[in-house]
């Protein structure tokens, strides 16, 4: 789709939107619990959100995130297991850290970056972990596009 209220790529588009009066007041509420500047700020926000989810389902697209895991590890085998893939995922795993909730449950957040596919992989494959009570990925962009 041209833009055609653009003449310089790295500009603002000026853009209409039409929205149900219920849905506008919706907004509305929206960009003052937030604290957004404005409208065009938070739904800016909200497009650039669906915009990086959208990519990442693509199998090479570049992802960066985190898996969040929940687990207790009194777990027979957990933390090998769970070490043991993350050893066979090294090249995705930036960063780890550990922290223990309570006497039984620890909290790990890996931080992630590399293709989609495999991101996914290695969160199903650490959340199937008997033991682990949650397992999530939260994904963002790594700054550049295709």
């Amino acid at each position: 789709m041209k833009n055609r209220n653009n003449k310089d790529e790295a500009g603002i588009a000026r853009l209409s939107l039409s929205l149900p009066n219920g849905l506008a007041g919706e907004l509305d509420r929206l960009v003052e619990e937030k604290g957004a500047a404005s409208r065009s700020a938070l739904v800016a926000d909200l497009v650039r959100a669906e915009v990086v989810e959208h990519r990442s389902r693509r199998g090479r697209q570049e992802i960066a995130g985190t898996v969040t895991l929940v687990y207790d590890h009194h777990a027979r085998n957990l933390q090998a297991r769970l070490t043991d893939i993350q050893h066979d995922s090294e090249r995705l795993i930036v960063s780890v850290m550990h922290v223990h909730l309570t006497h039984h449950d620890c909290l790990e957040v890996l931080v992630v970056r590399g293709p989609a596919d495999p991101m996914r992989e290695l969160a199903d494959r650490l959340g199937a972990v008997r033991g682990v009570k949650h397992a999530r990925l939260t994904i963002t962009t790594t700054g550049h596009e295709d």
